[in-house]
């Protein structure tokens, strides 16, 4: 059971440290608002994923939903990323006027249209949380607890570590290049979603 726990945290701390669109979200913050105000788009994040992991739960428990249909979801979510990610090709600079807001719909979209965040808890969380239920009592519940503090200490020092590097990542030479990189990233990880379904679907 001990293991089981443990486990749970890792997944978590393991997840934290993924590079997706989450992450890069949180980054861009920081260069825009600072460490603090970051914190804004980490507990959303956590929030979502955490009504993710317990619709999963459920879904997989009483409705025996198919993988196709969050793969699916993957072709809404990659539309979400581009979209975003013209938004933060075109900063140029930190100003107001050119600051990209992350609304809540932003954050939950994302994170709700990510088919393989849905797959993730499905075929690898879920069994686990489910196992665990079965040696102690609200252990599926516990278990998707340790993961989203697993998931929220090691985002949080990322994102801490990458703050730390601010003043350098500010400078106005640098502000174009970085915002345009953000904007590949999120475009990267479209791709990746989309590919990843297509070849699912194909099989």
């Amino acid at each position: 059971m001990l293991n089981e726990l443990l486990s749970a945290l890792v997944l978590g701390l393991i997840g934290g440290l993924i590079p997706g669109p989450v992450l890069t979200a949180t980054f861009t913050e920081i260069l825009q608002n600072g460490f603090w105000k970051s914190f804004r788009i980490i507990t959303l994040a956590m929030a979502t994923e955490t009504a993710v992991a317990l619709a999963s739960l459920i879904a997989l428990s009483a409705l025996s939903l198919p993988e196709s249909v969050f793969r699916g979801l993957s072709f809404f979510g990659a539309g979400i990323l581009v979209w975003i990610a013209t938004s933060i090709w075109k900063i140029k600079k930190l100003d107001t006027e050119e600051k990209v807001y992350f609304s809540f719909w932003k954050i939950a979209g994302m994170i709700l249209a990510n088919g393989v965040l849905w797959t993730y808890w499905i075929t690898v969380c879920i069994p686990k949380a489910i196992l665990l239920n079965q040696q102690l009592p609200l252990g599926n519940l516990i278990f998707l607890l340790l993961v989203e503090i697993g998931w929220f200490i090691s985002t949080a020092g990322v994102a801490f570590i990458f703050s730390r590097f601010r003043k350098i990542l500010s400078h106005p030479k640098a502000i174009p290049v970085i915002f345009k990189i953000f904007a590949l990233i999120f475009v990267y990880f479209a791709i990746s979603m989309v590919y990843t379904s297509v070849v699912f679907f194909r099989k």
